[in-house]
C-alpha cells in the first residue's frame, strides 16, 4: 500500500489534491500543505510553521531542524546539532528511511494523531527516536562523548533515556514517551509500539548482553518493565504495569506482576492502532502475587 493510499484510508479529505509523485515526495508535499493550512488558521504561530516546515527544503531537513531547535543550549548550538544530523544521514541513508517509517507509524497507529505535522512539530516521542538514530550513529562512529551528551540532553528535554548503543528498528511508535528507559544492549525491531513509563532494563545481576530483545510488531503498555536478556517474541503484547522476567512467545499477551500468559493470538497484525490492541487486553486477568 502506498503512503498516499494509507493517508486517504484514515482521513479521506486529508491529502492535498496536489500530492503526487513517489512516497517521499508525497510525504513532503502533504506536510507543507498541512503547514500552510495551519498557518492560515493560526497566524500567531506563523514563525513556527514557516521556520520548521514551509521554509525548509525537504522532510528530512525539516525534522533535523525542528529537533535541533528543541535540543540546542549553551553547550551545543543548533547549527552543531544540524551538522551532526546531516553527517549521520549522509553516511547512513537508513536514518532518513527510519524517520519516514516512524512518522507514518505515529500517524497510522496513534488515534490522537490527526495530521502529519503533529509528530514533526510537537510529539516528543517522535523527536526522541530520531535523536536516538543520531546518537546511535555517533556511538558507532567513535564520537562517544558527543553521543552521551546528546543522550543526556534528550533525557532533559524529552524525558527519555535511551542508551546510544541500543539498536532500534523502523516504524516505531513511542507514544507520550515520558519515562522510557532503554538499556545499552537492548534491541527493538521494526513496527514496535511503546507507551510511556516503559523500562527495557537489566536485572542488576548480569554483565555484558543484559537487556531485552523486542521482536517485530510488539506492543508494550504503559509502565511495563521488561528486565534481563530475554526475548519478547514477534507480535507479543505486554499489558500495562506488567513486570516481565521471562521470555514471551510470539503473539502471546502477558499481564501481571510477575507477568504470565493470558492469551495467544491466531495471527500477527501490526497495522492496528494502539487503542485497538490495548482494548483486547483484559486487566481483570492481572495477578500481582510476587
Amino acid at each position: 500500500m502506498t503512503m498516499v493510499a494509507t493517508l486517504k484510508q484514515k482521513h479521506l479529505t486529508l491529502v492535498s489534491p496536489e500530492v503526487q509523485g513517489n512516497d517521499s515526495e508525497a510525504l513532503w508535499r502533504q506536510l507543507r500543505w498541512e503547514a500552510e493550512e495551519a498557518c492560515a488558521k493560526s497566524p500567531m504561530l506563523a514563525p513556527l510553521f514557516l521556520d520548521s516546515i514551509i521554509n525548509q527544503p525537504s522532510f528530512e531537513v525539516a525534522v533535523f531542524h525542528r529537533i535541533a531547535a528543541r535540543l540546542k543550549n549553551d553547550v551545543i548550538s543548533q547549527p552543531l546539532i544540524l551538522q551532526a544530523f546531516h553527517r549521520a544521514a549522509s553516511a547512513e541513508p537508513e536514518i532518513a528511511e527510519g524517520l519516514r517509517a516512524d512518522i507514518m507509524a505515529v500517524y497510522d497507529r496513534d488515534p490522537a494523531c490527526e495530521r502529519l505535522i503533529e509528530p514533526l512539530l510537537y510529539f516528543k516521542g517522535f523527536h526522541a527516536i530520531q535523536t536516538h538514530r543520531l546518537t546511535h550513529w555517533l556511538w558507532k562512529s567513535g564520537e562517544r562523548d558527543f553521543a552521551l551528551y546528546m543522550q543526556s540532553r534528550t533525557s532533559e528535554v524529552f524525558q527519555t533515556d535511551i542508551h546510544p548503543a541500543a539498536r532500534i528498528g523502523r516504524g516505531i511508535l513511542l507514544d507520550h514517551a515520558t519515562g522510557l528507559v532503554v538499556g545499552e544492549t537492548a534491541v527493538v525491531e521494526d513496527d514496535v509500539s511503546l507507551l510511556q513509563g516503559i523500562t527495557l532494563g537489566g536485572t542488576g545481576k548480569e554483565a555484558g548482553d543484559r537487556h531485552p530483545k523486542v521482536r517485530r510488531g510488539v506492543m508494550i503498555g504503559a509502565g511495563a518493565k521488561i528486565l534481563g536478556n530475554i526475548e519478547i517474541g514477534a507480535c507479543a503484547r505486554i499489558a500495562a504495569g506488567s513486570v516481565v522476567l521471562n521470555p514471551v512467545a510470539p503473539r502471546t499477551t502477558v499481564a501481571g506482576v510477575p507477568a504470565r500468559p493470558v492469551r495467544v493470538a491466531a495471527s500477527c497484525d501490526t497495522s492496528r492502532s494502539a487503542d485497538e490492541i490495548l482494548s483486547e487486553i483484559s486487566y481483570a486477568s492481572f495477578d500481582y502475587a510476587i
